[in-house]
């Protein structure tokens, strides 16, 4: 200001006061941009100062819930504030995006993503666009499935079951975690894949549910991750026919794969991890490395290997690449398994 007016005497005078104050107005923005850009920019470097919340679409004890919540708790070791674990279950994974939309997009509130949710959006009307409006930050596992009947049930083999099914179309049933869930998927492509055969569907809301209607004998057979049969397949309470992954699982060397039966299809459902749309790129990058040294964590690692969840890692370019190409697959999938004609 004092230049201002040294320059003001300087020139006799002649500058105007109304000259002067428009400059010094253009001072007085300046600095008020640069108080304004600052701070934002230290938040940025600074991220987090305060815990991040972790929403996962389905209720505790699941897969999801268990690969989570470890991954979760090992990031806490990485990030400067804890990673809390938020679960809102409902709607294919719908509630939980629909909440975490709700919020800023400033990286604080993050949710699991699951492709169940894209098959859901191309049969329910969202509010929002399941590519459009999420931020891939990292893929980080795929979950097994499994096909299982009760103890004395007269399936010895995938072959006795499918066999009987392809004699009785629509008698055999079975139930999987849910309308659109992997389970239903990969019955309708082993069905679709030997002459049309049609089950009788019947959805149950998770794995647990689907559980008990096996072991009450309610359903022939279940088509759902471990968390809905380990235990009482390995208590003899439940038998295992085959599994949907590349090899077979450790714990059960005995059952064969679809895979290797002859059946091209192998399903391991990718889980990752998203943010709102317009998360900041630092920001990005902030949440990607933290829970990219989770994954590689000895705790973690060892609670996929009890699992026996296989790590699928995606950085954020590629994951959003993978997730907008599984869009159109669930689609397609939509309409070929799950709209009937």
């Amino acid at each position: 200001m004092e230049r201002h007016a040294q320059e003001l005497h300087r020139h006799g005078g002649r500058m105007s006061a109304t000259r002067m104050f428009r400059r010094l107005g253009l001072l007085a923005a300046s600095v008020l941009v640069a108080s304004t850009v600052l701070p934002a920019v230290a938040t940025a470097a600074e991220f987090p100062v305060r815990p991040i919340t972790m929403v996962i679409p389905y209720t505790p004890g699941g897969a999801t819930d268990r690969t989570f919540r470890s991954l979760a708790q090992a990031a806490g070791k990485y990030f400067p504030q804890p990673v809390v674990v938020e679960n809102k279950a409902g709607g294919s994974g719908a509630v939980a995006i629909t909440s975490m939309l709700g919020k800023p997009a400033d990286g604080y509130t993050v949710t699991v993503i699951v492709s169940v949710l894209q098959r859901a959006s191309h049969q329910n009307k969202f509010s929002f666009d399941t590519v459009k409006d999420v931020t891939p930050i990292i893929q980080v596992a795929g979950l097994q499935y499994g096909i299982v009947v009760p103890p004395d049930s007269p399936y010895q083999s995938l072959k006795d079951l499918l066999d009987d099914a392809q004699r009785r179309p629509g008698m055999v049933s079975y139930m999987s975690a849910g309308l659109g869930s992997g389970g239903h998927i990969y019955m309708e492509e082993i069905g679709a894949a030997n002459g049309g055969i049609q089950f009788n569907h019947i959805p149950a809301n998770g794995d647990a549910q689907a559980a008990l209607a096996v072991l009450g004998k309610q359903v022939d057979f279940i088509a759902v991750t471990p968390g809905g049969w380990e235990s009482n397949v390995k208590a003899g309470k439940l038998r295992l026919l085959a599994t949907l992954g590349e090899k077979r699982m450790k714990k059960f060397p005995d059952a064969p794969t679809v895979k290797e039966l002859g059946y091209k299809i192998v399903h391991l459902t990718p889980l990752g991890l998203a943010g709102p749309k317009g998360l900041p790129p630092e920001i990005v990058k902030t949440l990607h490395d933290g829970f990219r040294k989770a994954m590689d964590d000895p705790a973690f690692v060892a609670s996929m290997d009890e699992m026996e969840n296989p790590l699928l890692y995606l950085g954020p370019d590629a994951y959003a690449k993978a997730w907008a190409a599984s869009d159109i697959e669930e689609g397609e999938r939509v309409r070929r398994f799950l709209i009937k004609k």
